[in-house]
């Protein structure tokens, strides 16, 4: 079926809000004072919980091949994601994350039928040549190889999330989202039961992470991406990389370094002004879905 213009319009805005929530993970992240795989396990533990609570009797599993592809992708993301920003530098995890949009442009069309037009192959280049910037100075800086090798492979699954969750757009993706917080519960449980209890205020946080950073934002996320093209979906969600790094900062005083926020700032406007396109009124979008 077609997506309206105003369905567009509704997801873009959608999409925008899940990146605020997005943003403060790499706060709330550092806050918890338990190793990188047991906050990953225990927010995915917290965000199966409430996803579960609101859309109990809405649900419908069916294990197929793109509902599980698109829970592994998820949970590897999140994972991957939460490690990176453990051992570098949050404006390091989540820049390195949003290079996604280049894996997506790559074999969007082979996966989903979805053609990447020349202006969006624009947009990854500028992309890549901001994230190279980015990387002469931040890969040095960050002092954590390791870290920095897991933001970019958070962005690898980010990507392959974003296309296995579109192949679901007839359908509900929001079950992957369940199963794969649930599997990063599974990949964390066993450094959340040898690890020290967090404090209260590490538990404020690690509920906050499950609740809002994932499990509000996914809602919204589930319904967006059923009316954007998969590169849309991770081009239009800028907001994230801006303000990730931005809250560590005011909270902690984390600093990315000149060449980091000038490789980061060519990356944001090339997303920017995409994201901007894509709000200009249009004729309803007709997608091709992949057989």
């Amino acid at each position: 079926m077609p997506t309206t213009a105003t369905e567009h319009r509704r997801a873009v805005v959608l999409l925008v809000a899940a990146a605020v929530l997005w943003s403060s993970g790499g706060l709330l992240i550092k806050h918890v004072d338990w190793p990188p795989l047991a906050v990953a396990g225990g927010r995915g533990f917290f965000a199966a919980l409430f996803l579960l609570g609101v859309r109990a009797r809405r649900l419908h599993f069916t294990f197929s091949r793109p509902q599980l592809l698109g829970a592994f992708f998820y949970a590897g993301c999140t994972v991957a994601f939460c490690a990176a920003t453990k051992l570098t530098t949050a404006a390091n995890a989540i820049l390195l994350q949003y290079t996604a949009p280049v894996w997506i442009a790559l074999f969007g069309a082979w996966a989903l039928g979805e053609r990447t037009s020349r202006f969006d192959w624009t947009i990854v280049v500028v992309v890549l040549g901001g994230m190279a910037l980015f990387l002469a100075d931040g890969l040095t800086v960050s002092g954590n190889l390791g870290g920095d090798a897991l933001g970019l492979l958070s962005g690898m699954f980010f990507g392959a999330m974003i296309i296995a969750l579109r192949r679901q757009k007839d359908g509900s993706p929001l079950e992957s989202i369940i199963l794969g917080n649930a599997l990063a519960f599974l990949c964390g449980l066993p450094w959340m039961l040898s690890a020290p209890l967090p404090s209260p205020s590490g538990w404020t946080a690690l509920i906050l992470l499950g609740v809002g950073q994932l499990g509000v934002s996914y809602l919204l996320y589930a319904y967006a991406i059923k009316h954007v093209t998969a590169l849309q979906a991770v081009l239009i969600p800028v907001i994230e990389p801006l303000l990730n790094p931005l809250w560590v900062l005011l909270a902690i005083g984390e600093k990315p370094t000149p060449l980091s926020l000038l490789g980061g700032a060519i990356v944001l406007g090339a997303v920017t002004f995409r994201a901007a396109a894509s709000l200009r009124p249009s004729r309803p979008t007709h997608i091709v879905a992949a057989s």
